[in-house]
């Protein structure tokens, strides 16, 4: 972890275990879990003169969840407001649609303006699987970088683990399309031009809801509904192998959304669930995580040989850093993956 990096974090966690529970609590989704403040505080105590210099020393003893935590909880914090993102294009405020009974069963929906007939572009935030929201999903670029390409761009929230299940987490997001798409005519939307995207957690469901025709068809849909699947830095594509290499901090997420059998791993699978039929057109971005690397690559093999149009497009970026990165930054024109993506698109959307 770099200096920069260490910094961030031992702010973050001295502003948080320093703001009141009640506040946190108001503010909802920029709650750091109790674990991770039990963890900071064991790590370094709770004295606010001693922290800084303590987690500026020993951050990198944190669990990769609780640094991931704080990472997302000062990106919360800063608005997107610093760095590349300072001259990002602005959205107008999104439509919020309900497509559910539960609260996180909803969605933001952002369609450019005059438009009767715009493509789709549906995003999954990552988290997880157990934490996560539409509200902080991305960077800010991306709703007004695909209204600047004449698409339609939809964030949905979904359920979460541990009181969710990934198979419900999977048919929230057929659920949310098929809400969409029934509305097409009034939305604005061409309901025959559809891609599904997704970062980190959100890369798998998204990858996953892409390869077994299940969760579409529960919902009254079809890999027909799909022109493309674009997974953004996934890394649990093969749910088993993830789980055999994964460290000491990342295997306790990993049971807990994919338990410990076999054969539920395996359904969880996209690589696993592979053979044809598929969603026709998939770009797999990731950065040089080399888990992402290794999963992005076995997926497209498995795509191809299941029928797909499979690509697959590496950027620079190292470990957490680099994961948040590609989110944070996709849809700013000088990113790298921007005009790959925007390429694909076109291609895959006409």
């Amino acid at each position: 972890m770099n200096t920069t990096a260490k910094a961030v974090l031992a702010a973050g966690a001295i502003a948080v275990l320093t703001t009141p529970i009640l506040a946190q609590q108001r503010r909802g989704g920029d709650r750091l879990p109790p674990a991770c403040r039990t963890e900071i505080v064991q790590l370094c105590g709770s004295d606010r003169s001693q922290m800084r210099s303590c987690l500026a020393e020993k951050a990198s003893q944190l669990s990769e969840d609780c640094r991931t935590s704080l990472s997302t909880m000062m990106e919360q914090r800063r608005g997107g407001a610093g760095g590349r993102e300072a001259g990002a294009a602005r959205a107008p405020a999104p439509q919020t649609l309900a497509y559910g009974s539960d609260s996180l069963q909803a969605l933001d929906l952002w369609v450019p303006e005059g438009t009767k007939n715009a493509p789709l572009v549906l995003f999954v935030h990552g988290g997880g699987w157990k934490r996560g929201s539409k509200d902080n999903a991305m960077g800010r670029a991306m709703p007004a970088h695909m209204m600047e390409q004449g698409y339609a761009f939809a964030s949905i929230d979904y359920r979460l683990v541990p009181r969710n299940t990934v198979e419900e987490q999977a048919s929230d997001v057929a659920a949310a399309l098929a809400h969409i798409l029934k509305r097409a005519d009034s939305l604005g939307i061409d309901r025959s031009r559809v891609v599904l995207t997704g970062h980190s957690a959100g890369a798998h469901l998204v990858a996953l809801v892409g390869t077994d025709e299940r969760y579409l068809k529960k919902a009254g849909l079809s890999f027909a509904d799909i022109d493309g699947v674009m997974p953004n830095d996934g890394a649990a594509y093969d749910v088993a192998s993830q789980i055999e290499g994964a460290g000491r901090m990342m295997l306790e997420t990993y049971k807990q959304a994919f338990g410990t059998d076999p054969a539920r791993q395996a359904a969880l699978s996209p690589t696993v669930q592979a053979a044809a039929p598929n969603a026709p057109a998939f770009l797999l971005l990731n950065v040089q995580r080399p888990d992402a690397v290794a999963q992005s690559n076995a997926l497209a093999e498995a795509l191809r040989k299941g029928g797909s149009q499979a690509e697959v497009a590496g950027f620079p970026g190292q470990g957490l850093k680099g994961h948040m990165e590609i989110n944070r930054n996709l849809g700013q024109p000088d990113y790298p993956a921007t005009p790959v993506m925007d390429a694909w698109l076109k291609k895959v959307l006409g």
